[in-house]
């Protein structure tokens, strides 16, 4: 490929550096492109030491620019006639010094190279970070070189066919010589005219059967594309749509495609030259006559069959606000883009696409059928994609329910719920070039379609269930007899969820707790399998909500509000209260980790730390776990961070010290801190508040478990303990407490002395009960309770800063 046209189809990251390139005087870009392949093509190195050949390149550049101009003129393109009179003029600088204009041209080409091998290295990297197997790699490098392989066989017909075509010349001019000539041996006569014929046919046979060895490395090199690299493409895209880490570019597969393609193509042409050349001369035992009919219908079949699977939809369906791909909303806009991998470029605006929706899929009991409104027609062009690849993107469609019920003929009586019923997209358009006409025609990934944003959750668990075990992409009855999956692909699929949301996946000891969760303890989850009413369906032991649900709700916690705690490794997450008390049974007082909670519906998050008793034993301690309306409020990296335990003598005490396993925990969390302090405060002249939480210990209950797992394991802190012979949930209370500097600043002011001797605690803080400003979790109960707390700060007055 030219350089020019590597640079063309750049990311947009490298197409930047080559505008910032361009931006200088000495090369207009205009020209570059213009006369791309001309620069390319040219010795600039030995121009820049040799003035004479520096000076015939000179006026070669001049002489181009003076065709371009014609060519505009010729179009009626007044503004390129501008520009391209304009660099001409530009250029007679250079006409007493030809080896700078050299110099400038070698250099931009070097710079040019500099681009293509940064993009080149960055794709590679990406590659490998796509876990791209070795072996898969030496077999693109062998295809390649296939590829290269058939495009010297072609060129090499190509010649042959020439050399053929002069022959025939050769012998119909000695033919007709040796028919005028009187001869009186005309046995001789016979004898000549027979060598030449002989010679004549043999070079036909050596044309028809290279042209059948050019073939049979086509049909197998088509084998290969079609059965192995599109399939694996179209794998790759299925989990991609579904958070895998895969390649999904299309650009290698389009310049394989394309390749077989024009070489097919070319079959073609020589074949009809060879019908020419059979129309000028032929014979008894004809090669041409004999063979060229199976030849044709071979090369065509081979075309027609390469060009229907070239068709393909590069983009699956999405909406442009929406969670996820594959999912669509009635009434709701979404975007869809097809591609046809073969590439040529006179065919640029000349295929329309139409689109339409479940045309010939079997219907179920009760399923719905939907029209697609909107722009359903689009001309396949190179403009609208980066690398300039043949693409019809339809950026506005929408889906309306047909209000015609179900039923009739070929109805199937299995029912399936909304969620499940899978609904394929249709593209239709016309190859036409060269005389050859094909209907092509594909379809997207199968589509989940909701009329309500509350069944989203449930339709993104049909489009993983189905991508992760479904190869038939055209297999709309799936749900209806779906198999089991494997623990190895759900832990997978697990995985890329947390993967694409938040680039880190999940690591093996957090798929071993969710394997657990489903499974028991097991020595190996590998021959595990679970079921999809398990995974979407039935309520887990935990909850009244299913497996997905849970995890789902933790997946949407964590990238709502954890997302850089969770990228940094703060968060160990999936981890049982088993095993948090055996990782902090032998670890400094005050050491914590992060876990989710596993009986709260919509995700739930929580700590757990390590004290120790007055006779050396680790006391693990949990507080309830914090929600999205906990959250909302205040970052979790705030509430670690200003965390207080009331002790016996109302002394607050943070007793979160170091986050698992020995890292300190302001060094952790400290690059998430925003408060200023020092000269940069904000607040030296305003009370300045904040909310905390705090948890107040009572003196008599300092062994219940709902407050320390020391009697009955971590597992007692779910259960519905009271508290002191108390419902729990009475002693957890939501507290603001202030401190005032100046009456005149708080809207407290007014406040009575009596009323403040109602309020003020042994600490001289004011103490609001607002337990009912807060919703409380599902799992309330299950861990220490908890206390809010707003500390008024004021400066200058000495006060500590929390």
């Amino acid at each position: 490929m030219a350089q020019w046209e590597r640079l063309n189809e750049l990311h947009s990251v490298y197409a930047q550096q080559l505008h910032e390139l361009y931006d200088r005087d000495g090369l207009p870009m205009d020209v570059r492109h213009y006369l791309a392949s001309w620069i390319e093509k040219q010795e600039w190195e030995r121009a820049t030491h040799d003035p004479g050949f520096a000076m015939v390149l000179y006026q070669v550049l001049l002489e181009n620019l003076d065709h371009q101009y014609s060519r505009f003129v010729q179009e009626e393109n007044f503004l390129q006639q501008h520009n391209i009179r304009r660099y001409k003029q530009s250029f007679q600088c250079y006409q007493d010094r030809p080896c700078s204009l050299a110099s400038i041209m070698l250099w931009y080409l070097a710079k040019e190279m500099e681009i293509i091998d940064t993009a080149n290295l960055a794709d590679q990297v990406q590659r490998l970070k796509m876990d791209q197997s070795p072996l898969q790699i030496d077999s693109h490098q062998d295809l390649e070189r296939q590829m290269a392989g058939l495009r010297n066989e072609v060129q090499c017909i190509e010649h042959t066919l020439v050399c053929l075509e002069e022959q025939q010349d050769e012998f119909d001019f000695k033919y007709k010589t040796l028919k005028m000539e009187v001869m009186a041996d005309k046995a001789q006569q016979s004898s000549v005219l027979q060598t030449l014929i002989n010679k004549l046919n043999q070079c036909r046979k050596t044309m028809l059967s290279d042209i059948t060895k050019l073939l049979d490395r086509s049909g197998e090199l088509q084998v290969v594309l079609v059965q192995r690299e599109l399939v694996d493409w179209q794998r790759r895209q299925q989990r991609a749509c579904i958070g895998a880490p895969d390649h999904v570019g299309l650009d290698q597969l389009e310049m394989w495609f394309t390749c077989l393609a024009r070489c097919l193509f070319q079959v073609l042409e020589f074949l009809n030259k060879l019908e020419e050349l059979m129309g000028k001369v032929s014979y008894e035992q004809d090669p041409f006559l004999i063979q060229k009919p199976d030849l044709q219908k071979r090369a065509d079949n081979l075309l027609r069959d390469l060009l229907k699977s070239a068709f393909v939809v590069d983009s699956q369906p999405s909406m442009p606000q929406g969670k996820n791909q594959l999912v669509l909303r009635t009434n709701v806009q979404f975007s869809v883009k097809t591609r046809l991998l073969v590439k040529f470029p006179e065919l640029n605006h000349a295929m329309k696409v139409s689109v339409n929706m479940d045309r010939d899929t079997p219907q179920f009991k009760g399923s719905r059928r939907f029209n697609v409104l909107g722009t359903d027609s689009k001309a396949l062009t190179m403009a609208e994609s980066q690398n300039g690849g043949m693409v019809a993107d339809f950026r506005h469609l929408t889906l309306k329910e047909q209000k015609t019920g179900g039923g009739g003929k070929g109805v199937s009586e299995i029912s399936l719920s909304v969620t499940e019923e899978l609904h394929l997209i249709n593209f239709r358009t016309v190859f036409e070039l060269s005389g050859m006409s094909v209907e092509l025609q594909t379809s997207s990934l199968p589509v989940v379609i909701i009329s309500n944003s509350s069944q989203q959750q449930s339709a993104w668990a049909s489009v993983l269930w189905f991508n992760m075990l479904c190869h038939d992409t055209k297999d709309v009855q799936f749900f209806a007899n779906f198999p089991v999956a494997t623990w190895q692909a759900l832990g997978e699929m697990l995985s890329w969820q947390f993967l694409s949301a938040t680039q880190r996946g999940l690591d093996p000891s957090q798929l071993d707790m969710i394997a657990h969760k489903l499974f028991g303890k097991q020595e190996n989850y590998d021959t595990c399998q679970i079921s999809w009413a398990k995974f979407s369906k039935e309520n887990s032991a935990d909850g009244n909500f299913t497996f997905w649900v849970w995890f789902d709700g933790i997946l949407t916690l964590v990238k709502t509000y954890l997302e850089d705690m969770w990228r940094d490794g703060f968060i160990i997450g999936f981890v049982s209260k088993e095993k948090v008390k055996r990782l902090l049974r032998r670890k400094l007082r005050g050491t914590f980790l992060l876990r989710f909670s596993e009986s709260i519906k919509d995700g739930g998050i929580t700590f757990s730390w390590v004290e120790y008793t007055p006779a050396d034993e680790p006391d693990v301690k949990s507080v309830r776990p914090f929600v999205k309306a906990d959250l909302t409020q205040i970052p979790l990296h705030e509430i670690i961070r200003n965390f207080q335990i009331m002790e016996v003598d109302n002394i607050p005490e943070n007793p979160l010290l170091y986050l698992y396993p020995d890292k300190p925990k302001d060094q952790a969390f400290g690059k998430y801190y925003v408060d200023k302090c020092g000269d940069d405060s904000p607040y030296l002249k305003y009370i300045r508040t904040k909310l905390v939480f705090v948890s107040k210990e009572d003196p008599v209950a300092a062994k219940s478990p709902l407050y320390t797992d020391s009697a009955e394991g971590l597992e007692g802190l779910d259960s519905e303990n009271d508290l002191c012979g108390q419902p729990a949930d009475e002693d957890t209370s939501l507290k603001v407490v202030e401190t005032l500097d100046d009456p005149l600043l708080s809207s407290t002011a007014s406040v009575t002395d009596n009323d403040l001797d109602a309020f003020i605690d042994n600490t001289g803080n004011f103490v609001y009960n607002l337990t009912d400003l807060l919703p409380v979790g599902d799992d309330a109960n299950d861990d220490l309770a908890l206390q809010m707390f707003s500390i008024g700060q004021t400066q200058p007055f000495g006060a500590t800063y929390q």
